[in-house]
């Protein structure tokens, strides 16, 4: 294991380090051990998306609304392109894909 020496450490600073070992039930270099690997370490928060009941107080309510909006898409007539003079999408991509 590799060793390391730290010259002019602040009294202060060393005096935490042997305060939270007490109170973490470690030895000071447990202790050291433990906040070196916090900080190259850091813990990552939860995932939050960007939509969700923790960063949108109306999510709920546009949760519940999705089943009569579905149905409501649902209830639309569907409209024939060649109704209107338009050429028929799936023609149009079996043409592309003959090339």
């Amino acid at each position: 294991m590799a060793k390391i020496a730290i010259a002019n450490l602040p009294d202060n600073l060393m005096a935490e380090i042997e305060r939270l070992a007490i109170q973490n039930q470690q030895t000071v270099n447990e202790q050291i051990i433990a906040l070196l690997q916090k900080a190259v370490n850091p813990e990552k928060p939860p995932l939050k998306f960007l939509v969700s009941p923790e960063t949108d107080p109306t999510w709920e309510e546009r949760r519940k609304a999705v089943p009569k909006l579905l149905a409501e898409i649902d209830s639309r007539r569907r409209l024939n392109p060649s109704d209107y003079g338009l050429l028929d999408s799936t023609e149009l991509i079996r043409e592309d894909r003959q090339r």
